[in-house]
């Protein structure tokens, strides 16, 4: 009489633990790839910087655990609103662009990163737009003159294999930027541009955009163009500061 009863208390118990063993598989599994996608960006930020790192290494040669420890060591993180405002009590890592990017511009928070190496510091910002096909996306490293470009780093949701998407995979495209200056003689907000056809020799302000991606390359442009503007208010707050 007893048998049935222990049957279905054993199966009832093996039930429960097997649905607990997987709920903290998921859990584990969850969390591995939450790290997994943190060391994904940070990668992705320390890129914009890459030529700064020490020993001359490159971000793709580093362990997750460099990573982290540069974050740790060597970056600071700020939020600001488009007004250059602070934004305290968040983390800009923690700032999702593609979400902030569907909000009114007012109510937008802009990360910002700080990256010290020796007497070298670096201003990263993220910026975000559209490419031919879907959503393109960058990090912008500026100098300590907050005009000056030290390095970018491109990436995409879907742009073409072999013509958008040089953006992101041939390294001549992101390192055309470095030098070149968002700003004029006068202080006047004038952007980086990648120019059909070529850049204008000695032009700061031109790269060579992307032979045969017109589209991708005027996603860049305006992409440019748009996101560093988002951040106006905060490079003269900035700069202000630096020159006190």
């Amino acid at each position: 009489m007893d048998s049935p009863r222990y049957i279905l208390t054993f199966v009832f118990s093996l039930t429960a633990l097997v649905a607990l063993m997987l709920t903290g598989l998921r859990q584990v599994t969850m969390e591995k790839a939450q790290l997994n996608e943190e060391i994904f960006n940070k990668r992705a930020i320390l890129s914009a910087v890459e030529t700064y790192l020490p020993d001359g290494k490159k971000v793709k040669d580093l362990s997750d655990d460099e990573v982290i420890n540069i974050f740790k060591t060597k970056m600071q993180q700020y939020v600001v609103t488009p007004e250059g405002q602070p934004v305290e009590g968040v983390m800009a890592e923690d700032i999702d662009m593609a979400k902030e990017r569907k909000l009114p511009v007012p109510e937008r928070k802009l990360p910002v990163f700080v990256y010290t190496e020796g007497d070298k510091t670096c201003y990263i910002l993220e910026i975000r737009g559209n490419g031919l096909w879907d959503e393109i996306w960058g990090n912008i490293a500026l100098e300590s003159d907050l005009n000056t470009i030290a390095g970018v780093a491109f990436d995409h949701k879907g742009e073409t294999p072999g013509l958008g998407a040089e953006i992101k995979d041939n390294p001549a495209f992101p390192h055309q930027y470095i030098g070149k200056k968002l700003f004029d003689a006068q202080g006047n907000f004038v952007s980086v541009i990648a120019k059909k056809g070529g850049a204008e020799k000695g032009n700061e302000h031109q790269v060579d955009a992307i032979t045969g991606a017109t589209l991708t390359s005027d996603g860049v442009t305006d992409m440019f163009k748009n996101g560093i503007k988002l951040y106006l208010p905060y490079l003269e707050e900035m700069k202000s500061k630096n020159q006190q």
